[in-house]
């Protein structure tokens, strides 16, 4: 499989950070901005406050966001990385359709973590007209995603899911057909490890040493025991119970030392799944796909079955 090198060709981002465009929709973003040694606009990576408003004039500018924001502390997307995995879902569900990037609300997806940022919703809703329901563990997490979605009249449907060692079961409803499901899976094992992964991507980017998450996050949304593999695999185990009512099951992986555990119970798990590269600059990620269905479906269409 080869890898990708640059953001998905349907992407807005290619080429960096229009910083003339952003200032126009939000003038706040000024503020922040600075120079770096070669002149060029930019933001401080480190600082929290940077990131939201550029956050929040990307939304805006690309995906006609009015309202948006999210509590201190909570996870602050990178939304160039975000965007490429929906384009990349679209890629993935238009294998099945023809190669016609499928779009309108009669395709469903499923946001699994959907996070006080609605961040997946909000790009999947804009660039393709998507139906979203998303889902999240997290009381404060759905009270800020279900002011975003409000106050832009989006109608996503949000659902808390009550019991913490769950994914699936609890908030898909026997009614429920998905195309697609999506998630950003709490990466790290711990805080520790967390905090270790900071300063390793700082020290790497020749920022220095930072003890500061500065996209955030709370404990669900960056750490929980035995890190992506075990989420991910408990992901695997629990979508068999839910095999018909969902095309593509995906989840992002951010560690390539996760793949080959993966890969194993993907295989025991006896589904077709698939391993589907994307990159960020410098930054290199991935997400897994796997169907009970797709087969049988695919043969008649799969539109018409889902």
């Amino acid at each position: 499989m080869a890898r990708k090198s640059t953001l998905h060709p349907r992407s807005q981002h290619i080429g960096g950070y229009d910083f003339a465009r952003l200032l126009e929709h939000v003038p706040e973003l000024e503020v922040f901005t600075i120079r770096n040694p070669t002149g060029l606009t930019t933001i401080d990576f480190q600082n929290p406050e940077a990131v939201r408003m550029l956050n929040r004039a990307l939304l805006k500018a690309y995906y006609n966001v009015e309202f948006w924001d999210i509590p201190a502390n909570y996870l602050c997307p990178p939304i160039p990385g975000r965007a490429d995995y929906i384009h990349h879902l679209a890629d993935l569900l238009a294998r099945d359709n023809g190669q016609k990037i499928p779009s309108g609300r009669k395709i469903k997806a499923l946001d699994i973590g959907t996070g006080a940022s609605l961040v997946y919703p909000l790009i999947g809703q804009s660039a393709y007209g998507w139906d979203f329901t998303g889902v999240d563990i997290d009381a404060g997490a759905l009270a800020s995603a279900q002011k975003i979605n409000d106050l832009n009249e989006l109608g996503i449907d949000l659902r808390h899911q009550s019991a913490s060692k769950k994914i699936f079961k609890g908030v898909i409803t026997p009614d429920d057909m998905f195309h697609v499901t999506l998630c950003n899976p709490p990466f790290h094992a711990s805080k520790e490890q967390a905090m270790k992964g900071t300063q390793r991507k700082w020290k790497n980017l020749g920022k220095g040493v930072s003890d500061t998450l500065n996209f955030g996050g709370q404990h669900a949304e960056l750490w929980c025991p035995g890190g992506e593999i075990k989420f991910i695999a408990r992901m695997i185990e629990e979508s068999r119970a839910f095999a018909d009512q969902c095309f593509w099951f995906t989840s992002l992986v951010s560690k390539k030392d996760s793949l080959a555990p993966l890969r194993r119970i993907l295989e025991r798990a006896k589904v077709e799944y698939d391993v589907i590269d994307m990159a960020q600059g410098q930054k290199v990620s991935r997400f897994v796909a796997w169907s009970y269905v797709r087969k049988k479906a695919a043969s008649g269409g799969f539109l018409k079955r889902y």
